[in-house]
């Protein structure tokens, strides 16, 4: 039987990494005071494990140590990054293998900022550790970004020291476990202090580490409701690919990706490039996959996420992997973000869902408070037609068929052009459903080849993706998966 992993105090794990006489490293914190090396100093022993720690609040000094940002802002990854780079690189030059032959260099670096006077800007950080686990190693690093919940800023202070020194310890103590690493960092702390939305673990010690696993186990364990991942398979923080942009988005399984859903996005962002407020150039495209989604057959099973991910990430999305069961949370998610026009593609039998009233009964103003965030926003609901199989009929914005109680609603938002149809969508292709082909591939027949682009197929079959296990391998010398996709959408739109 596992025994339960003791939980030690910050005070614990400082002294436990002071004591060990091979740990050897720099800190560099700035925003929100010197708070994760205090804890090393008042812990005792430190003299042999801080090399340097270093605080450069004001800007200009900061420039001349780690060069300037391009963008303007300081509490970035870029500035974790150099921070990291230019700190670890010292520690080698300065500090010689010949007098030090056991030492494990470390560098730890973070950049905060706290909630403001009037708290209308809430707290957040980057933090980081490039590492080594063994004196002969190439180093590693972990960076994370936390979002701080709690209403003052001295109260966020500690909670960035604390979360700093679980950072550390966890990085020396159990990088070989890296699911342990994420959970240690809420030692001592709990999820109404801080949201971490974004970690990435890097280099030899996380050589066998997908990275987008990491990102889906912060959403299954509870420590942020949103993740987001770019086509390189590369954990990126929301903030960084939503900023200022109109966003796009389409939820659905794509378990497998079919020649419905690269209709709906391709005709859908047509349509969302004609809209008065929306830059063409600036407008980011989300292919989105609810935790529930996940967990649809019972627990959610790593491989069958991979292999979603994979054939998105191989077509060239940006996936979202959230925990928004309810549209109108996943808007509000958005909001903070961008207060740009915003588009969701959706089906009119997803349509009909969103009407429900047995879906707001948590929410004291019911259904009209849900509506109320939803559509207080400049949102734009972009509605893909839905064939009815029994009696065929088509739904659309005028055919669906909502509840009577609520029709006075849904067609207002109709009349203001709040919810648009999608127009020239291909009728060929809406009797085709994920299921429908991923029962054809587990199976092991080719009906499913017709059912996805040809683009998807090369994927699934180059990456037995899905329980493929059939011996046919597409002709390589085709376009990758991502140009042919992206002229597949641009030439659908």
């Amino acid at each position: 039987m596992d025994l339960e992993r003791v939980i030690l105090s910050a005070k614990q794990k400082a002294l436990r990494i002071n004591l060990n006489p091979d740990l050897y490293g720099t800190f560099a914190e700035i925003g929100a005071g010197q708070e994760v090396v205090r804890h090393f100093f008042r812990a005792g022993g430190a003299s042999g494990t801080i090399a340097k720690t270093i605080s450069a609040y004001d800007k200009d000094f900061s420039d001349a140590i780690y060069g300037k940002e391009a963008k303007g802002r300081y509490v970035c990854e870029a500035r974790i990054d150099k921070m990291l780079d230019h700190e670890y690189n010292l520690i080698e030059e300065r500090i010689t293998r010949e007098d030090h032959p056991t030492k494990q260099y470390f560098a730890f670096a973070d950049t905060v900022a706290t909630i403001n006077y009037h708290k209308t800007i809430q707290g957040h950080g980057w933090f980081g550790i490039r590492f080594q686990t063994s004196a002969e190693s190439e180093p590693s690093e972990i960076i994370l970004h936390a979002r701080f919940h709690e209403q003052d800023a001295l109260l966020q202070q500690q909670t960035a020291g604390m979360l700093g020194v679980n950072l550390i310890y966890g990085a020396f103590y159990f990088y070989k476990r890296p699911k342990e690493v994420l959970q240690s960092l809420y030692d001592n702390l709990d999820r109404d202090q801080l949201e971490i939305d974004m970690v990435q673990m890097n280099g030899p010690a996380f050589a066998d580490v997908d990275n987008r696993l990491l990102s889906l186990q912060l959403v299954k364990q509870g420590m942020t409701d949103a993740v987001i991942f770019s086509p390189d398979g590369r954990n990126r923080q929301a903030a960084d690919v939503l900023y200022k942009k109109n966003i796009l988005a389409i939820r659905g399984s794509f378990r497998p990706v079919t020649k419905v859903n690269i209709d709906m996005i391709a005709k859908g962002l047509a349509m969302f490039k004609q809209e008065n407020k929306v830059d063409p150039d600036n407008i980011q495209v989300l292919f989105e996959i609810t935790l529930n989604n996940l967990s649809a057959e019972g627990d959610i099973d790593e491989q069958d996420f991979l292999d979603r991910a994979d054939v998105l990430c191989s077509i060239g999305q940006t996936v979202l992997i959230s925990n928004y069961k309810k549209y109108y949370k996943l808007v509000e998610f958005f909001s903070r973000h961008t207060k740009k026009r915003m588009g969701v593609i959706m089906g009119a039998a997803t349509m009909v869902e969103i009407f429900n009233e047995k879906y707001y009964r948590n929410l004291n103003g019911g259904i009209l408070e849900a509506f109320g965030i939803l559509f207080s926003r400049d949102l734009r609901i972009l509605l893909y037609p839905w064939k009815d199989q029994e009696s065929e009929a088509l739904w659309t914005s005028e055919t669906t068929p909502i509840h009577p109680r609520l029709k006075p609603l849904y067609d207002y938002l109709v009349f203001n052009k709040r919810i648009l149809d999608i127009e020239g969508y291909d009728p060929e292709v809406l009797s085709i459903f994920s299921r429908t082909a991923l029962e054809s591939i587990k199976r092991g027949d080719d009906a499913w080849v017709g059912m996805v682009p040809d683009f998807v197929d090369r994927v699934i079959k180059e990456n037995c993706l899905f329980g493929f296990c059939g011996t046919e391998k597409p002709d390589a010398s085709g376009e990758d998966p991502a140009t042919a996709a992206a002229r597949a959408i641009e030439q659908k739109s």
